[in-house]
């Protein structure tokens, strides 16, 4: 059964290197204080799913979730579900005042496209300096390609936890316990490419499209792989779709595939 439940929101990156996670930044655009990422959120709109249907999700869920406002650290949230069946069902994240904070769909994929294979990306060294993100360097990276960019999910990372108690996260996801992945740290894997290929500050995660291919163990060392799709201004703001593939960095199967939208640059900046 899918089910609702409460929570408390929290920022695990308030001195991010995007700062609009940070108070002062993320107040100097309007809002009240710094934004709980994107990847979070999305997570918690996901979780439902981990409960309901444990690690077959993870190995092959899918799920579309767009953040439409901010949600703030220490902010409670409600989880509402809606159009719940035996394999899917559709979610909002609605803060105090009834503000819907994002939305999802979420299902189990019957028939999910095959999983892209490795390319070999040239892989970004420690020391690589990304170009500033203006359009013309977005089109070059659609035009040119990607660099990889590496990540390892362990108990020290930053996602290692959505929640600021772990006992609030789904037993499959303590790191204490099973210690598999969690949407939060996979989406980020998206952010941390994007933001390696092009230098953002500040910049705001919108919408993802992921498919689980298969459940992250505790200690894997991972690779992803980014194509820019997209690029394209809206009421000021500059937007990318970018793809991105999640891979062991070892045997090089996939273990997720995110779409991914962005505001790269802010209206004024």
């Amino acid at each position: 059964m899918i089910k609702p439940y409460l929570a408390e929101a929290f920022n695990q990156v308030p001195h991010s290197a995007n700062e609009i996670h940070g108070d002062k930044v993320a107040k100097d655009y309007g809002f009240k204080g710094g934004l709980v990422p994107g990847v979070t959120v999305s997570a918690y709109l996901c979780q439902p799913a981990v409960e309901a249907w444990g690690k077959e999700w993870l190995d092959r869920g899918r799920a579309h979730v767009q953040v439409v406002s901010p949600l703030y650290d220490g902010e409670q949230f409600e989880v509402k579900i809606s159009e719940a069946g035996a394999d899917s069902y559709h979610a909002q994240l609605v803060r105090p005042d009834g503000t819907v904070s994002a939305r999802a769909e979420v299902t189990m994929a019957v028939a999910a496209e095959p999983a892209p294979q490795y390319r070999g990306d040239a892989i970004m060294t420690r020391d690589f300096k990304a170009p500033l993100a203006l359009p013309e360097n977005m089109a070059k990276l659609q035009a040119e390609g990607c660099l990889a960019c590496k990540a390892r999910w362990s108990r020290e990372h930053d996602m290692h936890t959505y929640f600021r108690d772990q006992a609030a996260m789904p037993e499959l996801l303590k790191i204490d316990g099973p210690a598999w992945a969690n949407d939060a740290f996979i989406l980020g894997t998206s952010n941390w490419i994007l933001a390696g290929n092009a230098y953002m500050n500040p910049w705001v995660h919108m919408e993802t499209t992921h498919q689980h291919y298969e459940a992250i163990p505790l200690n894997t060392d991972l690779v992803a792989e980014m194509t820019v799709e997209d690029c394209f201004n809206k009421k000021g703001h500059e937007f990318v779709d970018a793809k991105v593939a999640l891979y062991d960095l070892n045997d090089h199967r996939c273990y997720a595939v995110i779409d991914l939208r962005a505001i790269y640059k802010l209206r004024g900046l």
